[in-house]
């Protein structure tokens, strides 16, 4: 299979009646990292939203292509089946459905009806997984994220995409609350599926994450766009200077678009 390849061009999206991101253009191709930084309220996890197809968030312009299919086309279970993923920022809980259930109904979905994961080989994998993520075997019985800790949700989304092996993978501040050894592990659950066969969107506020996962591209994201882009060096700048600096150096007036990250 021919390596993954998500073009997004000139995206507005709109949420409530006010537009969040304003003419935003990305490309990420498979065995790449692609890091996007910036600060509360420009349009960072709105963004994630809008790729994945929640239908709070309303496209008005722009393209997004997956491997040259029409993503905005597509309802969300199609997207995921076509390959995409995303680790939210505050995963929801689920009362009544086990972590092993909704992993082996997500992976079968993607994999189709007639080639079913066999219930034995997928808890072999499961059980390898979560021992790869430090994680105790009764998580996979434990409702999904229910009385979770911060830590212990972004852990089980990295289970997740490990588990499905998406083509595009989109992290949403999956390093928000997590101490440095919970960092650690969801890092190097991140870098173990580092391959040609994915890319990787990952949005954060903060430097200290991609001392971990070492990104190939930083983007800055401010006013609904990206502003300026660089390698992991531009990540290291801006952990020193900070986003005024930026602001300065661009001439960009001090204005937020919105609530959303």
């Amino acid at each position: 299979m021919a390596a993954p390849h998500l073009v997004i061009e000139d995206l507005h999206v709109v949420v409530e009646g006010k537009e969040i991101v304003r003419g935003l253009n990305l490309e990420i191709r498979g065995g790449e990292i692609h890091a996007v930084m910036g600060p509360n309220g420009t349009g960072k996890s709105t963004l994630a939203s809008a790729l994945m197809g929640h239908p709070k968030y309303e496209v008005t312009q722009g393209r997004v292509t997956l491997d040259g299919q029409d993503v905005l086309a597509m309802s969300v279970d199609e997207r995921a089946r076509a390959g995409l993923f995303l680790a939210m920022q505050y995963p929801a809980e689920v009362p009544g459905v086990s972590n092993a259930n909704f992993i082996r109904t997500a992976l079968n979905s993607i994999r189709g009806e007639g080639n079913e994961i066999p219930v034995m080989k997928f808890h072999r994998m499961l059980q390898e997984k979560m021992r790869q993520l430090n994680m105790d075997p009764s998580f996979a019985e434990r409702y999904l994220n229910e009385g979770f800790s911060g830590g212990e949700k972004k852990r089980n989304e990295i289970l997740q995409m490990s588990m499905l092996e998406p083509r595009i993978a989109i992290l949403d501040e999956i390093d928000s609350g997590l101490d440095i050894d919970a960092l650690r592990i969801v890092a190097d659950g991140v870098n173990s599926l580092r391959s040609p066969e994915r890319g990787f969107l990952i949005i954060t506020h903060y430097q200290r994450l991609l001392q971990y996962i070492v990104p190939d591209y930083v983007h800055v994201m401010m006013q609904g766009r990206i502003v300026k882009s660089g390698d992991k060096t531009l990540a290291e700048e801006l952990e020193a200077k900070g986003y005024d600096w930026l602001k300065k150096e661009l001439g960009i007036e001090d204005e937020t678009v919105g609530a959303q990250a």
